[in-house]
């Protein structure tokens, strides 16, 4: 993969009235030397990972910790996610300069109330410490997410989003330390990929996901979500707002999550890889194709 390899995305073109966005490059892989088990000497590549401070109509808001991949449309999703712009064309610009590691963010009106939206934070389980804004949370209740009878997946469609993530070239394959996240189209004869990006973080990875949703005006009704990261309450939280019903993991899901999930009507998959998974939540939305029993090997002592 090279250094500058944009994320895989489906092309569209943005909605009338987006935001202006730059298109900064960075390093996203480092050579390094290192000693093996053998004791030998050889060079390998590990994700660059840098930060870059997020300024609100030039009032600095958060720094995030980040791959850099795709950073504008990163912040572009974690304003969204947090609640701190109601559309994406309250936005009119998002420059980002490596040089300062800065990304400068110039709305059109401004963000009402932005001290008292930022003033209740909590720390999550988010690599690198994510932070969500209280009022994000507070407002859950307003996500409505699509009916189990528009809305589902089958078995076999499962298994090939799985398979296609498994076969997908990416950063970790060659360099590991990241996290990758995808979101897929829902079709009556399986699925399509629409965009797959990697970073340091599962949570950056989702809001870049939720920037390109916004500036492109795609909506997550008929979508699915796939992750490498747990599906913690921050994840089922920023699934729900993106208007996704399914979400899938290669990770497990926490208690939080699983109670967010139940009470949102979410289907959220586990420990899925290959053809093996767990339906955590929203069974109604699965339309199941058991693998049949594998028979049990009895072993007699002679």
């Amino acid at each position: 993969m090279a250094p500058h390899a944009a994320p895989a995305a489906h092309p569209r073109s943005p909605l009338p009235g987006a935001p202006r966005l730059t298109v900064a490059q960075c390093e996203l892989l480092r050579e390094i030397q290192i000693l093996d088990e053998y004791g030998e000497r050889r060079c390998i590549h590990i994700p660059a990972e840098r930060p870059l401070t997020v300024f609100v109509d030039k009032r600095e808001l958060v720094t995030l910790m980040t791959l850099g991949q795709c950073p504008e449309l990163l912040v572009l999703g974690y304003l969204s996610n947090q609640r701190l712009i109601e559309s994406i064309r309250d936005v009119e610009s998002i420059t980002v300069d490596w040089d300062v590691g800065a990304a400068a963010v110039r709305t059109h009106h401004g963000v009402k109330d932005l001290a008292g939206k930022t003033a209740k934070r909590v720390v999550t389980t988010g690599c690198g410490q994510g932070t969500v804004f209280g009022d994000a949370m507070t407002q859950l209740h307003t996500v409505t997410l699509p009916d189990a009878a528009t809305a589902r997946i089958r078995q076999t469609t499962l298994h090939r989003m799985l398979e296609t993530m498994r076969q997908q070239e990416s950063i970790h394959r060659k360099a590991g330390s990241v996290h990758g996240c995808a979101l897929f189209e829902l079709q009556p004869q399986g699925s399509e990929m629409l965009y797959f990006v990697e970073d340091v973080g599962r949570h950056n990875a989702i809001d870049t996901i939720a920037g390109w949703m916004g500036l492109h005006g795609v909506h997550g009704a008929d979508k699915a979500f796939y992750t490498t990261g747990r599906l913690t309450s921050e994840m089922v939280m920023k699934g729900a707002q993106m208007g996704v019903p399914i979400i899938v993991s290669r990770n497990g899901v926490t208690a939080m999550g699983h109670e967010l999930a139940s009470r949102l009507g979410m289907a959220l998959f586990g420990r899925a890889a290959n053809r093996h998974f767990l339906c955590y939540t929203g069974a109604e939305r699965f339309d199941s194709e058991p693998e049949p029993q594998r028979a049990a090997v009895r072993v007699v002592a002679g």
